[in-house]
């Protein structure tokens, strides 16, 4: 997860997408409660795990605007995808340097996201 405004960025590992829902309202209530802020919009690509009626009844209730970028287009949700390509540029390169093995992946990615 990426803040548009501030840059600042967020790591959640999922098993499968099914847990993207609970996972992004958790995280949505508990940015809410700790910064006493208002999350207003949501800019996420087409992905069903984005598009079901789970998410659209929370963010109706929260009253948060979805935006969602058209089909083989990351371009609408450059920042995102920045920070994604970016992230793991750093985490493959501190996985090569360490040279730790792959199930240690998730780790670095949280470590390259924190640096």
């Amino acid at each position: 997860i990426t803040d548009d405004y501030s840059r600042f960025s967020w790591v959640f590992f999922l098993a499968t997408k099914d847990e993207t829902a609970s996972v992004l309202k958790n995280f949505i209530l508990g940015l809410e409660n700790l910064l006493s802020l208002k999350v207003k919009i949501i800019r996420c690509d087409n992905g069903t795990e984005f598009k079901n009626a789970d998410l659209n009844q929370f963010c109706g209730i929260k009253g948060i605007k979805r935006e969602f970028s058209f089909p083989k287009t990351p371009q609408q949700n450059g920042i995102a995808e920045r920070n994604n390509r970016t992230l793991i540029e750093a985490a493959r390169t501190l996985l090569a340097d360490s040279l730790l093995s792959i199930p240690f992946w998730a780790e670095v990615v949280n470590n390259a996201c924190y640096v």
